[in-house]
């Protein structure tokens, strides 16, 4: 257990809802990968015929807490505009905040983002921003009022992993006591178990899951790499080296004479 803005979590993982095959299939993801998290974007109408509704309920009926987000936003205003919209529909005060700045990378607007994390943090959010790991950047965030910290590993749904590991593992170094979410690029179980074995706090995945051949099988899997690149971190692995290093002890050798 560890936790995050005072809730305790027993997932290290955070799954997103979109672009899956089916409600069923996603439901049944959500189950397989054991998440206490989930992410969902914004219906901004509903209209006469309540479009959105029944998947609202499907997500509640999952009893996982739920985390808005502003996917779409590429001002501070639009941001915040869309935090309070969420607020008022999920009735939480938790909210992923996204500010893209850039449409082929979608590379967040870090000015906009340090922006509108400021005006929302004061207004009682609790603020989950999605960033780069840019250490002055996440500093702003910081002192803006976040407690969480959500860089990206590669952009969002390229399936790359972790483009910048050094400057991953110095953010962790900079801030050791600030739970860290890799948010974004992850493509393989394997991307998801290097970014736990670096000491990060939490993963969040969609595409990687929702665009799979079989999306509830791929849950599971990074479940299970997730727990398992956490247990090594906790394990403290060996350090890498430039040579050989035998396992077996030269003592008490036999040599032919």
């Amino acid at each position: 257990m560890f936790n995050v803005y005072d809730t305790p979590l027993s997932s290290r993982m955070i799954l997103g809802t979109s672009q899956y095959p089916s409600p069923a299939i996603l439901a049944e993801a959500v189950k397989a990968a054991r998440v206490d998290i989930v992410t969902v974007s914004l219906r901004r109408e509903s209209g006469a015929s309540l479009a959105g509704q029944k998947f609202w309920q499907m997500i509640r009926d999952l009893n996982v807490k739920v985390l808005p987000n502003t996917a779409g936003c590429h001002t501070a205003k639009e941001a915040i505009t869309t935090a309070h919209m969420a607020r008022e529909v999920f009735n939480t005060n938790w909210i992923k905040l996204e500010v893209i700045g850039e449409e082929d990378t979608l590379q967040p607007d870090v000015f906009g983002l340090v922006e509108a994390a400021q005006v929302l943090c004061e207004e009682g959010f609790n603020v989950f921003p999605y960033c780069t790991e840019d250490l002055i950047v996440a500093g702003k965030l910081l002192d803006a009022g976040c407690k969480v910290l959500m860089p990206w590993g590669a952009p969002i749904g390229s399936g790359r992993g972790l483009n910048n590991p050094y400057g991953l593992r110095t953010l962790r170094a900079h801030f050791p006591d600030v739970p860290l979410v890799i948010d974004a690029g992850i493509g393989l179980p394997s991307h998801a178990a290097a970014a736990m074995e670096l000491g990060y706090d939490m993963v969040l995945l969609n595409t990687a899951v929702a665009k799979s051949g079989d999306p509830v099988v791929m849950a599971k899997a990074f479940a299970d790499a997730v727990d398992a690149g956490r247990a090594a971190f906790a394990a403290d692995p060996i350090e890498m080296r430039d040579m050989a290093s035998p396992s077996t002890p030269v003592m008490g050798k036999a040599y032919l004479a």
